[in-house]
């Protein structure tokens, strides 16, 4: 199944950049063309048609500059389909989703079950936890930003940096300072007066690092009441003299059974929840 996994993902993507390079190469060889068709010379002409029949002419134009002398519609789109490439991660990036995907892989491997639930299930369950923790901030965005946008009260510039303010807001709460601190030495900034001065390519990765920072002391608190059990089946199996026995094979339905007494599912995804509203 993993060899199977991995060969549709390798066609997925190569069919992406596939697309990707057949559309960069239409739009770099597009010229302009332009085609007239003519039936024989002006004599034959008026002598073979009627006097209602006119000489046909075909043209056919690509323009690729603006009017105004701007970017070259070609980079446009180039940049659109960039952006648009992109977009998934980024948002992942911005979001609660790090935190809550991580969490469940450690509580996965603590279960040692491999790969039950699979991944499907576990990216599943991590976005639309991502779209419930984010729904406040999702709606600020649509009321400042998208609306204005599409009513054409403000440019596309005006709704990046109004959209990127709800964003900002929910990534400084979840954000340490001493994160924060690390990527401005590094960027070379002395010091900033308020929060709307940190740059967002500083305020962004101190964001992921923060969250994966939070994810892991999750996960090692998921992992200690396990790692007993392992241990205490160990020692007992080896108390047996049954050395050869994989120890985690006897722990595993010992893991499951606690699991499912604690209702590990409710107890683990209410608690990461409240992480973010605390």
């Amino acid at each position: 199944m993993r060899l199977v996994g991995k060969y549709w993902k390798n066609m997925v993507i190569g069919f992406n950049l596939l697309l990707a390079l057949i559309t960069v190469l239409t739009f770099i060889f597009a010229v302009p063309v332009s085609a007239t068709g003519r039936v024989g010379n002006q004599s034959e002409l008026t002598e073979n048609v009627t006097s209602d029949t006119v000489p046909y002419e075909i043209g056919i134009n690509f323009t690729t500059n603006s009017e105004d002398g701007g970017m070259a519609a070609t980079l446009r789109i180039l940049l659109t389909l960039t952006v648009i490439s992109l977009a998934p991660a980024i948002l992942i990036m911005l979001t609660s989703f790090t935190r809550i995907i991580v969490v469940l892989h450690f509580v996965r491997s603590a279960l040692t079950t491999q790969t039950t639930p699979p991944n499907q299930v576990l990216i599943g369950l991590a976005l639309f936890l991502t779209l419930f923790i984010m729904a406040p901030t999702f709606t600020k965005v649509n009321d400042v930003a998208i609306k204005p946008l599409e009513a054409g009260e403000i440019t596309a510039r005006e709704a990046f940096d109004e959209g990127m303010k709800p964003m900002r807001e929910f990534m400084l709460k979840q954000t340490k300072d001493k994160d924060i601190k690390l990527f401005l030495d590094i960027a070379e900034i002395d010091s900033v007066s308020t929060a709307d001065d940190i740059p967002s390519t500083v305020l962004i990765p101190a964001f992921i690092i923060s969250e994966l920072r939070a994810a892991f002391i999750i996960g090692f608190c998921i992992y200690v009441p396990f790692l007993i059990i392992d241990m205490v089946v160990s020692s007992t199996l080896m108390s047996m003299g049954m050395m050869m026995l994989p120890p985690t094979t006897i722990s595993m339905p010992f893991k499951i059974l606690l699991f499912i007494l604690v209702d590990g599912w409710d107890l683990i995804i209410g608690e990461l929840v409240k992480t973010f509203v605390r």
